[in-house]
């Protein structure tokens, strides 16, 4: 059996795309170990080596990520809530509560009540959790400066390529089965068909008939 020269093409293609599938998922891989080794305690030792203040250098030694975080929505938003909190990132206000309270005996925040609720507990950074913000603020623009300076070597055509995936990618779910390919393409196949079989019955028609048969369509689709 001979192949010709568009069918030899196409499985090249196919070939190719399936290379790079494969290369793909081989680079995610790398990427996923590259952000476990460098993650939280590259972010903070870079942190601390912003300071000098002792206090600041032992509270950042032992605050998690989320700690960093409430610190972070509370120079935001201060005086703040804990249901603003806990709304903001979407974790129980009960873990909001308990990350707030140790960060209050930690005299990185200050808790206080509004002169008419005494329920309701608002909290506001103190000088030193005001520095801790500050230098966190400092390790964000730090990384942005460093994604900026990486995606320059990227044109803008690439670049619109990499929004797009990202888009895509937020939006797809890779646990739930994609909609089978097949039947999408039998589908499309059998309205090619339909379309096909309506033009060759119309192309038959004499004037006064297609005439005819496009008021029947009128009538029967759009009045």
């Amino acid at each position: 059996m001979t192949y010709s020269s568009e069918t030899a093409g196409a499985a090249a293609a196919h070939t190719e795309k399936e290379v790079l599938l494969n290369e793909m998922f081989i680079q995610i891989g790398v990427i996923q170990k590259k952000f476990q080794s460098e993650g939280e305690d590259d972010e903070k030792r870079w942190m601390m080596a912003q300071t000098s203040d002792a206090k600041v250098i032992e509270i950042l030694k032992e605050a998690t990520v989320i700690m960093l975080h409430v610190i972070e929505a509370v120079g935001e938003m201060q005086p703040v809530n804990g249901i603003a909190i806990s709304k903001h990132f979407g974790i129980p206000k009960g873990s909001i509560s308990k990350i707030t309270r140790r960060l209050v005996e930690q005299e990185v925040m200050r808790s206080e009540y509004l002169p008419d609720n005494k329920k309701e507990v608002w909290f506001s950074l103190t000088p030193l959790g005001q520095s801790i913000y500050e230098i966190h603020k400092q390790l964000h623009s730090h990384i942005e400066r460093n994604v900026r300076k990486f995606l320059g070597k990227y044109n803008e055509e690439q670049l619109k390529f990499l929004v797009q995936c990202m888009k895509d990618t937020s939006e797809v779910s890779w646990v739930e089965d994609p909609a089978d390919e097949t039947e999408q393409q039998e589908e499309s196949s059998k309205e090619a068909t339909v379309m096909s079989d309506m033009w060759m019955l119309l192309q038959q028609l004499d004037d006064r008939k297609l005439k005819k048969a496009k008021e029947l369509i009128q009538v029967a689709f759009f009045d």
